[in-house]
């Protein structure tokens, strides 16, 4: 061993013991423990407001349609109803309304949960249930979960019918800082990946909404700067009892912690007891006013949900268990992955495919290969992110890296996402600048000095959004890693509330649709627990697949094409870039196989054509490989990531 070898062991080894140190001088005992869980279950509240059978239950046609689904089941023949969430403010809204119609209990699980506008809503009305005698569970994942001690210790000892659980806990705290983190990765790489990625919101054990969603304004298009293009599934029915049991399972596994026995949060309460709630500061209070007020009203319900409603019949909850956690697992304990991949391997004419991050593993790589060598073989279209567009540019670059793989050897179809696309499901009007103003006392208190582009979709942006920059905290990193340049999306070359994809959902031969949580990644098999929606209705699939190729429009979306073939050594080009690719480090060759193109309509391209039409390089102009981004520095940054970051596929 060299020197510079040993003093890279001897640093990490530092920050290790300084980690454990640090992490150890925190730590509780078991009687200190004991000690805050029975201060908060002193402090928690038994008065409740409603002394009817119903819970004072809002009276809603959402919440109605789960009763109507089971009188019309039978354990042969399951009904169900099912309504996408494709826009946010929507699925918001829904969120909203079945909390609210909610008479026995409520179970929330996600990934992510902030205490922005959205998330700080949805909040108060899970503890408003509890005070109308709801039994409320809400269980987060500990990497990015309220980032707020005082938030936390007073949701401990709430009320006797709220309960609130973080789930793998590094070092048994519920908010990490640098050193914790450094400390996680070099003692326990691998449990620290292990993620609970699973997201469900059940009511009453009738209606179930899961999908990509978390808690934070970016995935309802409350987000000043950057929102996703997001999609849940609605689900009422019998199949809403496989989802409870899920949530069960997770509920009581071992891992998920109740917040007042970790050791940040219990210090709070040894300190000072059981604080008061904070107040909601709301960056924009008249929409919140004006979201809630929607979220009660009957005929907005019944037109935006209930009357797009789809029928369909068997309804299949794919999610692992966290047993999925454990070094010897059994095969049932994590189905999502293999019963994905069951349902890709059996398509015979169409896989299309949305996901934001289009990196596979070799597992994954593998069946596709198969899938080609058919005859003939199915197509394979699929959605993903831009570099414009997306929140994690180091798994965009394996992307990149990986592009004459997909389409030359896989045979894919490949759509990227505009960070600007001109006709999403959005509500475009709750973006501009002209809406609400912000309160000041929360400008004050939101403000973090970190500035970065604002604006709008379409016209230009005004100063209101240039007036905070609000900590993202996206599922690509924890909340401690969420400020400064390295955490913001590539600047691009104009101003404008970005976009970028994170919707999951597949639709196979037109005719079997999944909306889920699950990326088809080399992480969701592996470290994340998931899950999906599986729907076998062809009206369902075909709407699903409707909504899909709308974010591969020409309007939303750049074609990722071969490149137009130069008269001269082309072949060595090829060959080269072949060879470069398939190495783990050093992938330097600067000239891609394929690039990015844009349809340009006319008289001789009245629509969109495939790359393989002898037409396509007619009707679509080149764009460039990053187009919208303003490369400067970040060429080079994306280009050293394309060359040594083949090592990190497996944890992107």
């Amino acid at each position: 061993m060299n020197r510079r070898s040993a003093a890279v062991i001897a640093a990490r080894c530092a920050v290790l013991w300084l980690a454990l140190l640090c992490s150890a001088c925190a730590s509780l005992s078991d009687r200190q423990r004991d000690r805050a869980a029975g201060i908060a279950a002193a402090a928690r509240s038994q008065v409740v407001d409603c002394t009817q059978a119903d819970a004072c239950a809002l009276r809603s046609p959402l919440y109605d349609l789960g009763d109507q689904a089971r009188a019309a089941s039978t354990p042969e023949a399951p009904r169900h109803y099912a309504v996408i969430l494709d826009q946010g403010s929507d699925a918001l809204l829904a969120r909203l309304n079945l909390i609210r119609s909610a008479r026995e209990r409520i179970d929330l699980q996600t990934y992510i949960f902030d205490k922005d506008d959205s998330a700080r809503l949805v909040l108060d009305e899970l503890l408003a249930a509890a005070r109308r005698g709801v039994k409320v569970r809400l269980l987060i994942d500990q990497l990015s979960a309220i980032a707020d001690l005082e938030i936390l210790a007073a949701l401990s000892g709430a009320h006797e019918n709220f309960a609130i659980r973080i789930y793998n806990p590094s070092f048994g705290k519920a908010k990490l800082n640098y050193l914790d983190y450094a400390g996680s990765v070099l003692c326990c790489f691998r449990r620290f990946n292990q993620r609970m990625h699973t997201k469900l919101l059940l009511v009453d054990g009738r209606v179930g909404i899961s999908g990509g969603r978390n808690y934070q304004d970016d995935y309802y298009d409350w987000d000043a700067e950057y929102n996703f293009r997001d999609r849940d599934v609605l689900v009422a029915g019998p199949e809403a009892e496989a989802m409870s049991r899920n949530f069960q399972s997770f509920w009581d596994a071992r891992r998920s912690v109740p917040a007042e026995r970790l050791n940040d949060v219990g210090r709070t309460l040894l300190d000072a007891g059981v604080p008061a709630m904070p107040a909601p500061r709301y960056l924009r209070p008249e929409r919140v006013r004006a979201a809630s007020e929607e979220a009660s009203d009957a005929a907005v319900i019944r037109e935006r949900f209930v009357d797009t409603a789809y029928p369909v019949g068997a309804v299949r909850y794919i999610a692992d268990l966290p047993q999925k956690h454990r070094r010897e697992r059994r095969d049932d304990d994590a189905p999502a992955a293999p019963e994905l991949e069951a349902l890709i391997r059996g398509a015979h004419s169409e896989v299309l495919l949305q996901t934001p991050y289009l990196v596979m593993s070799k597992q994954a790589q593998a069946m596709f290969r198969e899938m080609r060598q058919r005859q003939p073989p199915p197509q394979v279209v699929v959605s993903t992110n831009s570099l414009a567009a997306t929140d994690n540019p180091i798994v965009y670059s394996m992307s990149f890296k990986y592009k004459r793989r997909y389409l030359r050897e896989f045979g894919f179809q490949i759509h990227e996402y505009k960070p600007f696309p001109e006709d999403a499901p959005v509500d475009y009007a709750t973006l501009m600048p002209e809406g609400p103003p912000l309160a000041p006392d929360a400008v004050a208190a939101r403000n973090d000095g970190v500035r970065g582009p604002s604006g709008s979709i379409g016209p230009s942006s005004g100063s209101q959004g240039e007036t905070t920059r609000r900590l993202q905290r996206t599922e690509s990193r924890p909340s401690f890693l969420s400020r400064g340049a390295g955490a913001e999306p590539l600047p691009l070359k104009r101003a404008g509330v970005r976009m970028g994809l994170h919707a999951k959902s597949m639709v196979i031969d037109g005719e079997t649709a999944v909306i889920g949580t699950h990326n088809f990644d080399p992480r969701s098999e592996t470290y994340n627990t998931e899950a999906a929606v599986v729907i076998d209705d062809p009206a369902f699939a075909q709407a699903l697949a409707a909504s899909i190729r709308r974010d591969m429009s020409p309007r939303n979306a750049w074609v990722i094409a071969p490149r137009a073939k130069p008269v001269v050594f082309s072949g060595l080009d090829y060959s080269l870039g072949k060879v470069s690719e398939a190495l783990p480090i050093f992938d330097i060759w600067p000239w891609r196989y394929a690039t990015s193109y844009q349809f340009q309509p006319g008289p001789d391209c009245p629509l969109p054509v495939t790359p393989k039409d002898p037409a396509f390089h007619r009707c679509y102009v080149s764009v460039g490989d990053f187009p919208e981004v303003n490369v400067g520095p970040k060429w080079l940054y994306t280009r050293i990531l394309t060359a040594f970051g083949a090592g990190l596929v497996p944890i992107l």
